[in-house]
């Protein structure tokens, strides 16, 4: 029988790696909750056309990585490739527009059937926010800077850095696309096979190609700040001055777009070169179309995501474990006393291992094992005069102490 192993692109979690992400995850709810966020859960599967209508069908995530089923009844349903259109698409189902606005997190795995490769896998974790109903530059600044928090929070300040475009509004999204047509046009035959594809169906994707044949053609097309109108200028500006006054660095990069059709105006990505060539740890930006394709009326939108195990990974190693307290049982006479021991601790509080069988010796070895900082040890002797023996673990002193006063010597 051939040895059972899991699916290409999965990993299982545990150890250093399962502790890391949760250290990602906490700190990241501490910081977003701080700025009134609350966290919200979706289905990890939606309709197919919650993703195919709303991502864009030119998008990758849609004309190649969606992991798409038909169930039992016939409806096409998808497993979750990103975060927002689901959130959005609660939002319009709960009817939420009458409490406006409306800030989300959420976390949780996320699936796409793409190249595994360093911090990318099919199956991944994503953390993000959601900030629906607020259409001023004041909501842009507070998502980039709690993104900047967060990722400071995690000790990661000095080694991302963040970048900004305006896509602008649909009257400059037009003009630009207009002239990108035009001039990509005269350069067809030097393009790859996917833009030409994206040509006449939505041509900004191709500003994001990662080919080189694109990479030559895009160096040398028009600027997209060229074609921003007056009232998209003003808004990134009004955007730039708010990060310039929180002291947060940016670089402005003309040519990011983001993957998915229903960003416009401010798009951003925080970016490392510590993971090799796919340097984006964090990504986000402004949808304010988004709500209204769903059927939720005008309803402005911004938020980020990122991927949980690609921060992970720039975590320093053996994120640090509370140490707990071991409690080890001498003889058979002992082991009852032991057990309402370790449960009087846990209930106080207390970090508790206690092994389940084995010699005092076999009991030491495993508490040094685990890192245990205070050994209880329990004889016949302290049984019957109810005390036990608490041993320091670092230092070796131990001494013998009343039952009564055991936590709160620990404490």
């Amino acid at each position: 029988m051939a040895r059972i192993q899991n699916v290409r692109g999965t990993y299982d979690l545990f150890g250093d790696a399962k502790r890391k992400m949760k250290k990602v995850i906490a700190t990241a709810s501490n910081v977003v909750e701080k700025y009134g966020f609350e966290e919200i859960e979706t289905p990890i599967f939606e309709f197919t056309e919650v993703f195919a209508r709303n991502l864009g069908d030119t998008s990758d995530i849609v004309t190649k990585e969606m992991y798409c089923f038909n169930d039992k009844g016939g409806e096409s349903l998808t497993l979750r490739p990103e975060g927002t259109a689901g959130v959005v698409r609660s939002f319009v189902s709960n009817g939420m527009q009458q409490n406006l606005p409306v800030k989300f997190y959420y976390h949780g795995p996320m699936f796409r059937y793409e190249r595994p490769q360093k911090g990318r896998q099919r199956q991944f974790t994503q953390f993000g926010i959601e900030l629906l109903g607020a259409d001023t530059p004041q909501a842009d600044i507070e998502v980039i800077a709690m993104a900047y928090e967060f990722l400071e929070k995690l000790g990661l300040n000095g080694q991302v850095t963040v970048e900004i475009n305006s896509l602008g509004d649909d009257i400059s999204r037009n003009a630009y696309r207009e002239k990108l047509v035009t001039y990509l046009k005269k350069h067809f035959d030097e393009l790859s096979e996917d833009s030409k594809n994206r040509l006449e169906r939505n041509p900004l994707r191709i500003l994001d190609s990662k080919e080189e044949c694109d990479k030559a053609v895009i160096e040398n097309a028009p600027r997209y700040a060229d074609s921003l109108n007056e009232a998209s200028q003003a808004f990134f500006s009004a955007v730039l001055r708010g990060l310039d006054n929180l002291g947060i660095k940016y670089r402005v990069n003309d040519r990011l777009v983001r993957g998915l059709d229903y960003y416009s105006h401010t798009v951003f990505e925080l970016t490392t070169d510590k993971l090799g060539a796919q340097g984006t740890v964090l990504a986000g930006g402004r949808y304010n179309g988004l709500v209204e394709q769903m059927g939720g009326g005008n309803v402005a939108g911004i938020g980020w995501a990122c991927g949980v195990e690609r921060l992970a990974m720039l975590l320093e190693q053996n994120t640090d474990l509370p140490r707990p307290i071991a409690v080890i049982p001498v003889g058979d006479d002992t082991q009852d006393y032991a057990l309402r021991i370790s449960h009087k601790l846990r209930l106080a509080g207390f970090c508790v291992e206690q092994s389940y069988s084995g010699n005092m010796k076999k009991r030491m070895i495993k508490a040094n094992k685990v890192n245990a900082c205070k050994a209880v040890i329990i004889g016949s002797d302290e049984l019957a005069d109810n005390m036990v023996t608490l041993k320091d673990l670092d230092s070796g002193e131990q001494k013998q102490i009343s039952l009564d006063k055991l936590i709160e010597e620990l404490k």
